[in-house]
């Protein structure tokens, strides 16, 4: 489903990523590790289209995105790769709801449409009673749980997670790894999480080790 061939990245003369070639497959859950400085959420932002590679090549559901102009790329970014960052990066003058309706409007569904998505996904996610809360007016928990609504709102292929519960509590983290599990087991998402949480890497269907810009077999 997600296929890297030898993709190199450099920022001035440090080599940051060496040749990396992976494969991720639909419905896995997948933790990349390592020590800071590995190169872990470089490669994770290029598989999600945000920077682009030296050399090498990705492929997405068949697709190689190097080969799309901008426009077509930011268009494929927002309908297929979902993103959870360590902190939520919701907009603070928007509810919960309206926050979780934005990827769908800029991928011009219709209001209607786009509203009655995200008030299922947030019934999913056990939010139907803050829909109209601002993200100040939620936990912690809460606003990462919405983060994740937010990402899934388009129905992506793939959700990329930098360090999800890197900013909460432990009950809260350990929900919110929960919720990562049931939405692959119901909906059969893709999870790729950067992430040094070692419980939630154990627990994973597979751990890629990165470290010096290689990955360790």
């Amino acid at each position: 489903m997600i296929q890297t061939q030898g993709i190199t990245k450099s920022f001035g003369n440090l080599q940051v990523l060496k040749g990396i070639d992976l494969t991720i497959n639909k419905s896995e859950i997948v933790a990349i590790v390592g020590p800071s400085g590995a190169g872990k959420t470089t490669l994770l932002q290029i598989i999600g289209t945000l920077d682009t590679p030296d050399n090498g090549q990705l492929f997405i559901n068949g697709t190689e995105t190097g080969k799309l102009s901008e426009k077509e790329l930011a268009s494929f970014r927002n309908k297929n790769i979902g993103f959870v960052f360590q902190f939520h990066q919701l907009l603070p003058e928007f509810t919960a709801l309206e926050n979780v309706m934005i990827p769908a409007l800029i991928a011009q569904e219709k209001a209607a449409n786009a509203e009655k998505k995200a008030k299922e996904i947030l019934d999913f996610m056990k939010l139907s009673d803050r829909m109209t809360h601002k993200p100040a007016e939620l936990s912690g928990g809460e606003k990462q749980r919405v983060a994740v609504a937010r990402a899934l709102i388009n129905n992506p292929s793939v959700i990329l997670a930098d360090e999800p519960s890197g900013s909460l509590d432990t009950k809260n983290k350990e929900e919110l790894h929960s919720l990562f599990f049931e939405l692959r087991d119901q909906m059969h998402q893709t999870f790729v999480i950067v992430t040094h949480d070692e419980q939630l890497a154990a627990n994973t269907d597979r751990v890629i080790h990165i470290k010096d810009g290689v990955v360790l077999q």
